[in-house]
């Protein structure tokens, strides 16, 4: 995995849009730079445009990790186990701003000690469905003292798991994953990973 320069995006909030508008993602070349936006409804296909997103893994105060399953109704790895949550900054948007947002809408939550831990990670997947995956996809840890509230259109089932139990599983059964928490687990200390390792993706490319 190339370590790739991310153009910082202005310091404040994203605009409030009307309920009305698509949502937008921001697009990007190949060096990570910003090149415009698209709705995301017109991003995830076969042939899905590279585009910034951000992972976040969550832990309790008993340093327990959520982890949730995907909505059967999600366009891409639907009914999947996968890390606490995912999502896509508006425009403009500061990452740790976009992170405690979708933490809120997704699964009711208030983060605190939110931290990247992974500011680089990218990653090209293919479901089953032929609906591909191309982010740059910073990875965020955080901690929560509040019990999840799961937005029945995002998460199926969620549990709170031992992080090594996390990277057992994950290492037994990497198909019952979603691709990036795979990719992810290779890299994170806490789930069995070394942070100076690079992963190839190519091998999740169908």
């Amino acid at each position: 995995m190339t370590d790739l320069s991310i153009t910082p995006l202005p310091a404040q909030a994203a605009p409030v849009q009307p309920a009305s508008s698509a949502e937008l993602v921001v697009l990007l070349d190949e060096a990570g730079n910003q090149i415009g936006t698209a709705p995301k409804s017109s991003v995830h296909g076969a042939d899905t445009a590279l585009h910034l997103a951000f992972s976040c893994h969550v832990f309790d105060d008993d340093g327990r990790l959520l982890v949730t399953r995907r909505a059967l109704g999600k366009v891409a790895w639907p009914g999947v186990w996968t890390n606490s949550f995912c999502g896509h900054p508006a425009p403009a948007e500061p990452l740790p701003h976009a992170v405690r947002r979708r933490a809120e809408f997704e699964l009711g939550l208030e983060l605190h000690d939110v931290e990247p831990v992974l500011p680089f990670f990218r990653y090209r997947a293919t479901d089953a469905s032929g609906i591909v995956e191309h982010e740059i996809c910073p990875v965020y840890t955080a901690r929560t003292s509040s019990a999840p509230a799961p937005h029945p259109d995002e998460v199926l089932d969620l549990a709170w798991v031992e992080p090594g139990e996390l990277a057992t599983a994950v290492r037994a059964a990497p198909w019952a994953f979603s691709p990036w928490l795979v990719l992810q687990a290779q890299l994170l200390p806490f789930l069995g990973g070394h942070a100076d390792a690079r992963v190839r993706t190519e091998a999740l490319v169908s």
